[in-house]
């Protein structure tokens, strides 16, 4: 389970939570707006940047390839004048799968790119394919070669219609990135809608870029000869959010959420309304508590604007505590329930069928050593050791620091009894 070295998080349940908590930039968006600084030379200025293991990983990777970057607060400063080098690194790039984000800015303005085969959290295969054949519809050349990908575009790239057989989020956005500096038009089909594919289309319109139909199916681009750096604010987590949003149905108390976008969410508070929760809307805030017992539902998982799979397993551990038997479907990634083992170790009554979870609600969960398989995963067992009797310890905690900014300070801000310390379970 763990060692006596490593650092583990516990958490005491049964304390009602009561305050405010202010959501931190998106991780989902900072990492390809941190990757389309390749895409012009010069300085960006972002605002509200979260400081996460994701965002560190990144601005290492952009640092190898000549770049260099000042930051205070959560003010972060990239220039990226010279970009001497073009490859990212195995080391480097097993850490995070987005760094695949890297691909098409380094074609764009390098004409090659060597980035190796990604890692990240393991919630299932998650192939590149899409990435490659986007590519080469634009012209570039790819081989795979010892773990690396190969690509190379010599001439400028050329505009392209590409068609996705599914709407990957970091595909639409690595091909928008190359296809701003290629020849002509490129149409992208069946394209990402999430909020974080729009940001990154509005920042490299700031940046000259030409992109029509944002948060829709259908995106053109019209090539452009160059971009120039730009200021932008990044927008704010809306994972984070909903995660935050679900702790008052498990833990008791209220919550009032800051720096939000209620309108990025409103698929998920209308499930968590559904459920039993009262969330009340007031500009960029929110505010969730539960004043009745849980209720269950059907949640299946979809591409924006449907309910976001990186909220799934902290729905999971919500409906472990309704008040009779719910449904969750997965059709995003095929093996993302590995989270269900460690809940039904905290008492949870869940059933795996495939891509199917039935879970029966129970009365009370029981706080017991478990380990955080990725990133939503863990947010989940920290959500169950909320509401859980007893002191929960979760391990491999490293997963949770990737997505979520100041986890433990903020929930400690507003009740609850959380701390980091050396692991005790063996």
């Amino acid at each position: 389970m763990s060692t006596q070295n490593s650092t583990c998080l516990f958490i005491e349940g049964g304390h009602k939570l009561s305050g405010e908590i202010k959501i931190s930039g998106a991780k989902n968006a900072a990492l390809p707006a941190l990757a389309a600084t390749i895409l012009a030379p010069g300085e960006f200025l972002f605002k509200n940047m979260p400081w996460l293991l994701d965002v560190s990983t990144m601005l290492e990777l952009l640092c190898r390839l000549g770049a260099h970057y000042d930051s205070l607060d959560d003010t972060l400063s990239v220039d990226t004048s010279v970009l001497e080098h073009y490859e990212a690194s195995y080391e480097l790039v097993t850490r995070m799968r987005a760094s695949i984000l890297v691909l098409g800015p380094l074609l764009a303005r390098k004409g090659k790119a060597r980035v190796a085969l990604p890692g990240g959290c393991d919630i299932g295969k998650r192939p590149v394919n899409f990435h490659l054949k986007g590519l080469a519809a634009l012209g570039a050349k790819y081989s795979l070669e010892k773990g690396y990908i190969n690509v190379k575009a010599p001439r400028r790239l050329r505009g392209a219609e590409i068609i996705f057989d599914f709407p990957s989020v970091t595909a639409t956005e690595n091909i928008m990135m190359a296809a701003v500096l290629a020849r002509g038009k490129t149409i992208i089909g069946n394209a990402a809608r999430e909020p974080e594919v729009v940001f990154l289309g509005e920042m490299l319109n700031l940046m000259g870029a030409k992109i029509k139909g944002l948060g829709t199916e259908n995106i053109v681009i019209e090539g452009v000869k160059e971009l120039s750096p730009v200021e932008i604010t990044i927008i704010p987590d809306r994972i984070e959010a909903g995660t935050y949003l679900m702790a008052p149905g498990l833990a008791g108390g209220e919550l009032i959420l800051t720096h939000v976008n209620p309108h990025h969410l409103s698929t998920v508070i209308a499930k968590l309304r559904e459920i039993g929760l009262e969330i009340e809307e007031d500009g960029d805030k929110l505010r969730s508590r539960r004043k009745r017992s849980l209720k269950p539902t059907t949640v299946r998982t979809a591409p924006y604007p449907g309910f976001p799979t990186d909220l799934q397993a902290q729905i999971m551990a919500l409906l472990s505590k309704a008040s009779g038997t719910s449904v969750i479907v997965e059709t995003v990634f095929e093996n993302r329930f590995k989270h269900a083992e460690e809940l039904r170790r905290m008492g949870a009554d869940i059933v795996l069928e495939g891509q199917v979870a039935v879970v029966r609600g129970v009365k009370k969960l029981q706080a017991a050593p478990v380990k955080a398989t990725d990133l939503r995963a863990s947010a989940s067992l920290v959500l169950a050791g909320l509401g859980a009797d007893g002191v929960t310890e979760i391990a491999q905690i490293n997963h949770l620091k990737r997505g979520y900014e100041a986890l433990t300070e903020k929930l400690s801000k507003v009740g609850a009894k959380i701390w980091e310390a050396p692991c005790q379970a063996t």
